[in-house]
């Protein structure tokens, strides 16, 4: 089947890999190049670095005009597969495959339709997740499923972890539902609106813990934004970034109080949590036990 792959982070990458194992993948789009870092340095998204490693041609549109429409309409693709591109297609881009286009979504659709499913997700204390693949419509996330592969998160799952298990089940999903078609023997699910929730892109006040919650959802915050932007409170006025947790049974206290200073354990509402790496403000990225050997904690000091 003559494919266009969409679509630009890490998490597109695994589909793009296994497409061109059994499928004609005759171009890919992914986002514009963009400066990164403190010192701006131009960046090829990651979808780009593996088309270029595939020889697969790239086009990078800020918004689809009336060129990349006809780029588009020239590869004459069967279908279109997209994975987190970022963009939302405008109608002519969806009437343009035969097959139309093809979505792989993070969560267990309709809930978490949006921008930021993996980490919502985990953050909810959600104990079960998945990827689905929906033919997609003019609308965020709202299209017919296709196909639907769930799996348990784990306890201490962090984004990084659950978004790589996610991708090579997309990947595998993506591989069924185009064989359902080849085949003839597609089936389409609507969606159920009223069971629909969504989620908007994370930004960096969203990691504030919040220390009077149960251990459970203040761990659960850590390992869902573990990449980015990270989990953070203040001690002592500065920033403290908290990247990875454990929930910790053996001790009780205050919502913030520090209750055990040699292994980092912080009470919260119900419950607490131990951290296992940090960041002190102007500080770099250590484990817990290298940090409380070069700040000392006392047992009764409160992070905020």
């Amino acid at each position: 089947m003559k494919v266009v792959f969409m679509g630009t982070p890490q998490f597109a990458v695994k589909t793009l890999d296994e497409l061109v194992k059994k499928h004609e993948v005759v171009g890919v789009f992914t986002n514009p190049d963009k400066p990164f870092g403190r010192k701006q340095v131009v960046s090829f998204s990651e979808v780009k670095k593996a088309a270029i490693n595939l020889n697969i041609p790239v086009f990078q549109p800020v918004k689809f005009q009336d060129e990349d429409i006809n780029i588009l309409k020239q590869l004459s693709p069967d279908v279109v597969v997209v994975v987190a591109y970022g963009k939302i297609l405008p109608r002519e881009v969806l009437s343009i495959p035969k097959h139309g286009c093809i979505n792989v979504h993070g969560s267990l659709l309709p809930k978490y339709r949006g921008a930021s499913p993996i980490q919502a997700s985990i953050i909810n204390c959600e104990k079960e997740t998945g990827v689905s693949i929906i033919k997609m419509t003019e609308n965020l996330d709202d299209g017919d499923i296709l196909k639907i592969h769930k799996t348990p998160i784990g306890l201490n799952e962090t984004y990084l972890e659950l978004s790589e298990r996610l991708s090579a089940m997309g990947a595998l999903a993506i591989l069924e539902v185009l064989k359902d078609i080849e085949e003839g023997t597609l089936k389409r699910i609507p969606q159920k609106e009223e069971e629909a929730t969504y989620v908007t892109k994370i930004k960096k006040e969203m990691g504030k813990i919040n220390f009077n919650s149960d251990a459970l959802v203040v761990h659960k915050l850590i390992c869902g934004l573990s990449f980015w932007p990270s989990a953070y409170c203040f001690l002592k006025g500065k920033v403290l970034k908290v990247y990875k947790s454990i929930l910790n049974e053996e001790h009780s206290g205050k919502p913030g109080e520090v209750l055990d200073e040699k292994k980092f354990i912080v009470g919260c509402g119900k419950g607490a949590v131990e951290f296992l790496e940090v960041q002190l403000q102007d500080r770099k990225r250590v484990s817990a036990r290298d940090f409380l050997n070069g700040v000392k904690l006392k047992k009764g000091d409160i992070l905020e």
